[in-house]
């Protein structure tokens, strides 16, 4: 997902950079990240912990997508790919967090 949502905010306006291109980059960068760190944690309970961070971070990133669909930024397709990546993360997690 982190490598599509890069690809997708390269198309998005230089003055965005800073802004929608920053959090979305930052957000996706924090799913992956919440992830591994969960991985190698001691308890369920920390397990647990990060995955939620890690969902919660997937949830921005979904939100920063409305937002950019909205404004029209962005490569459309890319767009709907990213997003459907980022559900598919979704579904995952909360498997995952239901087993445990």
């Amino acid at each position: 997902m982190t490598v599509a949502l890069y690809k997708l905010t390269r198309t998005f306006p230089a003055e965005e950079l800073y802004t929608l291109t920053s959090q979305l980059r930052r957000a996706s960068i924090s799913v992956a990240s919440n992830m591994a760190e969960s991985y190698e944690r001691s308890s369920t309970g920390e397990y647990k912990h990060f995955l939620g961070m890690a969902r919660g971070s997937n949830l921005e990133v979904q939100t920063q997508l409305i937002i950019a669909k909205d404004l029209g930024l962005g490569n459309l397709p890319q767009l709907i790919h990213a997003d459907d990546l980022s559900q598919e993360i979704s579904k995952m997690l909360n498997s995952l967090m239901q087993k445990l």
